[in-house]
């Protein structure tokens, strides 16, 4: 027996385009408008207030000069290498994607923690949403939204939301049940055991989907440049198809000190809010 998906699925997408093809076009008009409120005052930065800036948070968070050194260096590479309006292109569209995820991965992972009956219906999709391959994602998306950044941030959210929605719910579950009763006794509602108690406490977890969420998103950016995203994973596409090797080389390096500096400026991000959670208790 042979179960013809490939058709069911055409057929849908075909119908979605024909019968609501308009509100697909306003729809990515709207997104568009999300992703350019990004990219715009990225772009308009040097890399001199851009480093200053994140040398001087990156120092504010750790007191570490030589984290705060080692990202200014991070930024300056960027510039060094040529690569610096792409590189904030590419900056742009992780962090419209990361905003997007945790605005869809934090309430849901949320319901989950609060309902078996959603986990359970959930956790088959996110394992079917990580395992499946990241360049099917961006047919559908290329099909009903056209070429450009507004399928290439659908499919990168598509990709990075699945961490933090399964880390929200594992930090939830693993909160203290005496606490929750302590705050309940208190006649807190549960919105304040939400907010007061149980989020405060999964923080670390929370923090830590954040981060593998960035992490993802930025992979994902680089895929999606085949249908438009432009930016530094551009550059790594025009390396392959012209068997450029020093081309994709300062691409790949390019992307290596993004993820750096992404990677560390968010772990200490979460390190600071973590002190100041502990130093409030």
């Amino acid at each position: 027996m042979e179960i013809p998906l490939g058709d069911w699925v055409n057929h849908f997408v075909d119908w979605l385009v024909s019968n609501y093809g308009d509100t697909f076009e306003r729809i990515s008009q709207g997104i568009l408008r999300f992703i350019l409120a990004f990219e715009g005052p990225f772009r308009s930065l040097s890399w001199l207030w851009l480093a200053s800036g994140i040398a001087l948070l990156a120092w504010w968070l750790s007191r570490r000069t030589t984290l705060a050194l080692g990202l200014a260096f991070a930024v300056w590479l960027l510039d060094a290498l040529g690569l610096w309006d792409q590189a904030m292109q590419t900056l742009a569209l992780v962090v419209a994607a990361v905003t997007l995820s945790i605005l869809l991965g934090l309430p849901w992972g949320v319901l989950m923690a609060k309902s078996d009956r959603i986990r359970a219906l959930t956790l088959p999709v996110l394992d079917a949403m990580q395992t499946m391959p990241s360049f099917v994602y961006l047919i559908p998306a290329l099909l009903l939204f056209g070429l450009g950044k507004v399928p290439a941030l659908l499919a990168t959210v598509i990709y990075a939301v699945p961490p933090m929605i399964r880390l929200t719910d594992l930090g939830l579950r693993l909160v203290s049940r005496e606490v929750v009763e302590a705050a309940e006794a208190y006649g807190a509602t549960p919105w304040q055991r939400l907010l007061k108690v149980e989020l405060p406490l999964a923080l670390p977890n929370l923090l830590a989907g954040v981060n593998q969420t960035t992490m993802m998103a930025l992979a994902m950016v680089v895929i999606a440049s085949m249908i438009g995203a432009r930016g530094l994973g551009e550059e790594v596409l025009l390396g392959i198809q012209r068997l450029d090797v020093g081309r994709g080389a300062e691409a790949g390096v390019a992307i290596v000190a993004l993820a750096i500096l992404m990677d560390r400026l968010t772990q200490a991000v979460g390190q600071q809010s973590l002190r100041r959670y502990r130093e409030g208790e």
